[in-house]
Order: C-alpha cells, then sequence, then structure tokens
C-alpha cells in the first residue's frame, strides 16, 4: 500500500476525487501490474506540524510500503520557522523507519514572499534530507508547469483537473524507485 500524506495540492482541491493524482496513481497502479493501493491521507491545509501528529495513527492503520510526504508548501505560506519544519520532517522520517515504510519525500518550491533568505532556508531543510540514507527524494509535484498561469484555478495555487496527469507523470519515476527499494525491503525480511 502507497500512503500519500500532503495538502490540498493532494487532496484534490477544487476538483473531484477521482481526478487527483493519486487517484490516478491507483489506476497507474492497476494498469502496470503492481499489487499496491494507495490511501490518500492528504487534507487542505495541511502542515508538516499536522502530517507530523497524524503520522504514527495512519501507519498504524495501513501499514503502508511505501510513504510519500507531500507536505511544506503551507508552512511556507505560514512562514514557519525551518527549524520547526526540520523537526516535523524528522518525526514523519523517523516514524516511517520505524514502521519499515519507505519514505518519499517531495521536494518544496518556496514562494517568494518571504525573501531569498528564508526561501534558502526552508528549501535548504528539505535538500538535508535528501541526502541522508535511507530518504528518496522526489521533484517539485508541479514542475512541468509551475510557470504556466492557465494550468491552475482561479486562485492561482491549485492546478485544474487537465492538469493531474502532468503531475502524476513528474513523480512516477520517483515512486517507481520507492516501490522497487519498499520490495526490496520486504525480500530481505
Amino acid at each position: 500500500m502507497i500512503l500519500v500524506l500532503g495538502d490540498s495540492l493532494s487532496a484534490g482541491y477544487g476538483i473531484a476525487l477521482d481526478q487527483a493524482w493519486p487517484s490516478l496513481l491507483g489506476e497507474r497502479l492497476v494498469r502496470e501490474g503492481y499489487p499496491y493501493r494507495v490511501v490518500n491521507a492528504s487534507i487542505s491545509g495541511d502542515t508538516t506540524a499536522g502530517g507530523a501528529r497524524r503520522i504514527g495513527a495512519l501507519l498504524e492503520a495501513h501499514h503502508p510500503a511505501v510513504v510519500v510526504l507531500a507536505l511544506g508548501a503551507n508552512d511556507a505560506l505560514r512562514g514557519l520557522k525551518p527549524a520547526e519544519v526540520h523537526r516535523n520532517l524528522a518525526s514523519m522520517l523517523e516514524a516511517c523507519e520505524g514502521q519499515g515504510a519507505v519514505p518519499l519525500l517531495l521536494k518544496l518550491r518556496v514562494p517568494p514572499n518571504y525573501g531569498p533568505q528564508y526561501t534558502a532556508a526552508l528549501e535548504g531543510v528539505y535538500e538535508e534530507y535528501f541526502k541522508r540514507a535511507g530518504v528518496l527524494a522526489g521533484p517539485f509535484m508541479l514542475d512541468a508547469f509551475a510557470t504556466d498561469p492557465a494550468a491552475f484555478q482561479a486562485d492561482g495555487l491549485h492546478p485544474v483537473a487537465a492538469r493531474q496527469p502532468d503531475i502524476l507523470a513528474t513523480l512516477w519515476p520517483s515512486i517507481e524507485t520507492a516501490v522497487a527499494a519498499a520490495e526490496q525491503r520486504k525480500a530481505r525480511q
């Protein structure tokens, strides 16, 4: 099972849930013959703090092989301190490791409204984790169209349904890598 722990970008804000990229991921896994289902535990407005609070119960309830951590955008929008985000990510990653789940941490791109120092500090937290053994680094989910205003709903923040397949295409190679790592881990047990 693959657990997606994210915010509105993964929760399908403003679109039908079956159009959101986690639902499309479930369909692709079936098409590709992977024996995994997807549980989308994403909540609009969630932060790394919320993820850190919820992950223990989610891991216990679902026993995922892979956890896609797609949190941090709301932390940036709210100006949370990088040290707090660091602690929250550490908590989630440790919880994954403790349950034997492979964590796939998605890259964060910080909006420029807090200035270059904050942007560098917060993005640096993620870069630090990408260098650690056992943490798989995923791309920024909006890479394929982040500069295209037509790709977003009227709020300018949330992708339209038509761009959800692009999100999945961006993430798919990393998800395949995470699934392979989970399979290797299972084979060693």
